[in-house]
């Protein structure tokens, strides 16, 4: 382990980005984002991006990071967010973790190495016209015969990743087999993990609601248009982001805007509850369930204590 840093997780609309500034402020430390869509330029009002006065002088990382028509991997983040944690360590300063990105907060905690693409256009090509072929449903049994693990927890219509576990299982190491070694490699940082919610779920996606309407109030279908006129479309993985696909619908006359926005609040809500079940896999963890808004007075004290070992 290089050094002990502080997460702070949970839900969406759960306050995570303010909490995770007090205690950069209280403990001397900066925070790094690990939101998967944050990372991404030109996009703002719908990932709730920190704005310059939310994030009150505090050092934030791993924001803006990439161009919109970039494909941002797990395995890059980790590269590149444990570096700047490495950083923040060496100056004596706390990484303050913050997001919702279950996988990218797991990855970068344990500092998982993730089985090398092989470099091989051809072979990805040729799996990638296979699929479109044969479809996903014959691609996975392929593959449930070379990794019958990693093909269970695959759907047939990922096709990224079901062509991409061919890729690796073709040229050398089943791809379970590289993430168990990787589960049993010690963790690179050890994390206090704080995780936020609401002690009601129905308060949880009121919160959500009004959140995706604020979205609206600051301009959401405008960044969507601004970042469809520069040449975004769906094939680009920060246009497949929730509110912005379904925006986009809307602008091209696929729904009206007021269905859009429920379908925004919708997927949202599923969202949160994925998060959620990342979030039941800390252990141990400090959990601060808020009742109808955050009490960060309450939250700041717990979690400072918490990271301090003091309770």
């Amino acid at each position: 382990m290089s050094g002990r840093v502080l997460v702070v997780t949970g839900p969406t609309a759960t306050g995570k980005t303010r909490l995770g500034v007090l205690l950069a402020q209280a403990l001397g430390g900066e925070v790094v984002s690990a939101d998967s869509m944050q990372i991404y330029r030109y996009m703002d009002v719908g990932t709730a991006k920190p704005t310059p006065e939310e994030t009150m002088g505090v050092p934030h990382h791993m924001t803006d990071c990439v161009s919109p028509f970039e494909s941002y991997s797990v395995s890059r983040y980790v590269e590149e967010a444990g570096a700047v944690c490495d950083d923040i360590l060496r100056r004596g300063k706390v990484p303050v973790i913050v997001g919702g990105t279950g996988l990218y907060i797991e990855s970068l905690i344990r500092g998982r190495s993730f089985a090398p693409a092989p470099e091989n256009a051809a072979l990805r090509a040729g799996l990638e016209e296979e699929y479109d072929r044969l479809g996903g449903g014959a691609m996975l049994e392929r593959l449930a015969a070379l990794d019958r693990e990693r093909a269970e927890k695959l759907h047939p219509n990922d096709k990224k990743r079901i062509v991409r576990a061919l890729e690796i299982a073709l040229s050398g190491e089943k791809p379970s087999e590289h993430d168990r070694h990787s589960r049993e490699t010690p963790p690179r940082f050890d994390a206090g993990i704080v995780v936020l919610n609401f002690a009601s779920r129905a308060q949880l996606y009121d919160r959500i609601d009004r959140r995706v309407d604020r979205m609206m109030e600051l301009g959401l279908a405008d960044e969507v248009r601004r970042l469809m006129d520069m040449g975004l479309t769906p094939e680009h993985t920060a246009m497949q982001a929730i509110g912005y696909k379904e925006i986009r619908a809307a602008l091209l006359g696929e729904c009206t805007m007021d269905e859009a926005v429920e379908t925004v609040k919708r997927e949202s809500r599923r969202y949160a509850k994925r998060q959620l079940s990342w979030c039941a896999r800390y252990d141990p963890a400090l959990r601060i369930d808020f009742e109808k808004t955050p009490d960060f007075g309450m939250a700041l004290q717990l979690s400072t204590a918490f990271f301090r070992g003091q309770v």
